[in-house]
C-alpha cells in the first residue's frame, strides 16, 4: 500500500532514487506530492507522485520508481496509476512527465510523445523543468502528456489540445 512521504523518509527515497537514475530535484518542496511502499523489512519497494502547477491545471508525474525484484508484476502500472489518479483529483487537466527510457511503459497508460517545450511551457515552475532548463539536459530529455479529463478542449499553453 502507498502512503504518503513524511519528512523521515526523503533519505530512503533520495537512495531509491539515486539507484534508479531518477531525477531528486525538490523532493522535499511543498508543491511535489509523493508516496511511497515499504515492503516487511521496512525498505522502498515503489514510489511514486506529482507536482502541479501554480493554476492547478497540470501535474508533473514524477520519481515512479519500482526495486528492481518487483518489476514484471503490475506494481509499476499500479504505482504510476495511482500517482495520476490522485492528480486527477487534485483537480490537473493534463499529466506530463519526462522520460528518456521509458516510453512504451507510459504509453501503456495513455501517454503520448509531446515536445519538452510544451512541457516547460504547461509548468515552468516545476522543480524538473528549472534544474533540466539550468543544466542544459531539457533538449535531450523525451517528453510525454496525458489528458485527464474527458472532453477537455481548452489549449494547453503551447497551443495544442
Amino acid at each position: 500500500m502507498l502512503e504518503p512521504l513524511r519528512p523521515a523518509d526523503v533519505p530512503d527515497l533520495t537512495a531509491f532514487l539515486q539507484a534508479a537514475d531518477l531525477t531528486l530535484a525538490g523532493l522535499d518542496a511543498p508543491s511535489v506530492r509523493l508516496w511511497v511502499r515499504r515492503d516487511d523489512s521496512g525498505k522502498l519497494v515503489a514510489s511514486g507522485g506529482f507536482e502541479l502547477s501554480a493554476d492547478g491545471e497540470h501535474a508533473l508525474v514524477r520519481s515512479t520508481a519500482v526495486r528492481h525484484d518487483q518489476r514484471g508484476r503490475g506494481a509499476g502500472l499500479a504505482t504510476a496509476a495511482f500517482a495520476i489518479e490522485r492528480a486527477r483529483e487534485s483537480g490537473a487537466r493534463r499529466a506530463w512527465l519526462f522520460s528518456r527510457r521509458s516510453g512504451p511503459f507510459w504509453q501503456r497508460l495513455g501517454f503520448e510523445a509531446t515536445t519538452t517545450a510544451e512541457l516547460a511551457a504547461a509548468l515552468p515552475d516545476a522543480h524538473q523543468v528549472r534544474l533540466f532548463q539550468r543544466t542544459g539536459q531539457l533538449g535531450r530529455e523525451v517528453a510525454w502528456r496525458l489528458p485527464l479529463r474527458d472532453g477537455d478542449t481548452r489549449p494547453d499553453p503551447a497551443g495544442q489540445t
